[in-house]
């Protein structure tokens, strides 16, 4: 790009462009959690035919779409990961589908239909898909040698600022579909994803921008001895894409389960879509307990490697979805439980969060290539997108909607919980190898 910066400021403070970057990324983060939010009760809800009348999706074919539609969102990172590589580079690859983001948008805001949301979730999910691994990217590129020691400290702010985003919209955005609509609902998402695109796209004569590397990265990166280098990852990944099929229904069976539970909190009825909030608030949390507590009082026991935390979060995962079945149970006797059961098992949930995704974010990065930490965080989320392809097919072949098929009721639950129980025994043996093995600077973890 003619007259734009291809290398760091020769500077010690802050990079120039990073409060672009930090705004937009809470501002997108608003609009994607916030439209995810209220996808479920939307197709439940409030979905109509082309003639303006209902046209209801049941439990079942809605958990289904919803996680199809996540499995897409977490496919399309490949797709952004080589073009930002190797043809466009990073900025125009986030700016050009954040535009595609923005239509998705404005398909399912005025759009109520079945084809306004299949279109608006496709290009959802190609705009935020392909952006995903480039943002975080883009940030580290705008540091130099003489400001990198900041870099740790700034993208503790772009996480702070994705969870602020995402527990805001996730309580906005459920009130605005009861009170306003779907076309409000989801116009207002929208409308934040614009806002983050005026604002990236404000600072561009700013940003440090890398360009790309043409075919010859593709070239490396594909080459029989590129993907040896990270077929360790990817078997790990393996492993990744179980615990996310059940880390990815906080939005589709704990909403369908909510919305038969007692959800006053002193004194106010929270709506079932609301409860999803809990999680980025503990995460704001947990973040740094983890660091200055849980780790440190997990020491006095055992040292807790990164291979050990995420076994730990996997075992924890399971638990969490033992409550959902008790929880379960006593919905299908009758009883409305308190929604303090499902607070507590986002506590639960978000612990193993941090366990699990923060850490193998931690080994991608120490791990993987220099040339190829573009391609392996885009293989970490295809790992999401497997997940969710597993869960979509079990909600669309297997429950279905009528509440008898073989897995309905607590079945469902204790089938997941087995499920990661399973992949946990077979993970143990993997981690105690994988303690083992040589980072790419040539260090072993100890285990």
């Amino acid at each position: 790009m003619p007259n734009l910066r291809a290398t760091p400021y020769e500077t010690e403070a802050t990079p120039p462009g990073l409060p672009y970057i930090i705004v937009s990324e809470a501002a997108e983060r608003f609009s994607y959690a916030g439209m995810k939010t209220i996808l479920i009760i939307f197709m439940t809800q409030h979905l109509v035919a082309q003639s303006g009348e209902p046209a209801l999706m049941g439990n079942g074919e809605a958990k289904g779409w919803y996680h199809l539609f996540a499995s897409a969102a977490y496919f399309f990172p490949l797709l952004g990961g080589v073009l930002a590589d190797a043809f466009l580079g990073k900025y125009r690859t986030i700016y050009w589908l954040s535009i595609v983001y923005c239509l998705g948008h404005l398909a399912l805001a005025i759009d109520s239909t079945r084809v306004g949301l299949a279109v608006g979730l496709a290009l959802i999910a190609i705009g935020s898909g392909g952006i995903k691994p480039c943002v975080s990217a883009h940030l580290g590129d705008q540091f130099g040698a003489r400001n990198t020691h900041r870099l740790e400290r700034m993208y503790t702010w772009f996480y702070f600022a994705i969870n602020v985003g995402s527990a805001l919209s996730m309580l906005a955005t459920p009130w605005l579909l009861v009170h306003y609509g779907p076309h409000v609902g989801f116009g207002v998402p929208g409308l934040l994803m614009l806002v983050a695109t005026m604002m990236f796209r404000a600072g561009r004569d700013v940003f440090v921008h890398v360009p790309p590397g043409g075919m010859a990265t593709l070239r490396q990166t594909f080459s029989r001895a590129g993907l040896a280098s990270i077929s360790t990852l990817l078997t790990l990944y393996a492993f990744m894409s179980v615990f996310f099929s059940l880390f990815s229904q906080t939005g589709s069976a704990w909403v369908v389960q909510a919305q038969q539970m007692d959800r006053t909190i002193f004194g106010v009825e929270l709506l079932p879509a609301q409860v999803q909030a809990a999680e980025p608030i503990f995460l704001l949390a947990l973040l740094p307990l983890s660091t200055y507590v849980v780790y440190p009082a997990l020491a006095r026991w055992f040292e807790p490697t990164p291979e050990r935390r995420i076994g730990l979060g996997m075992g924890l995962m399971a638990l969490v979805f033992v409550l959902l079945a008790w929880i379960e149970v006593r919905i299908v006797a009758g009883e409305a439980p308190s929604i303090g059961w499902h607070i507590l098992g986002y506590l639960v949930l978000t612990l193993a969060e941090v366990l699990v995704t923060v850490t193998c974010i931690e080994l991608s990065y120490t791990r993987a290539p220099r040339h190829m930490k573009s391609l392996i965080m885009a293989m970490l989320a295809f790992s999401v997108s497997l997940g969710n392809i597993f869960t979509s097919a079990i909600n669309f072949f297997v429950v279905g909607d009528d509440g008898h098929g073989p897995l309905a009721g607590p079945a469902y639950f204790l089938f997941f919980a087995a499920m990661m129980a399973l992949a946990l025994l077979v993970y143990l043996p993997f981690a105690h190898w994988l303690g083992r093995r040589p980072t790419i600077g040539g260090t072993h973890a100890r285990s």
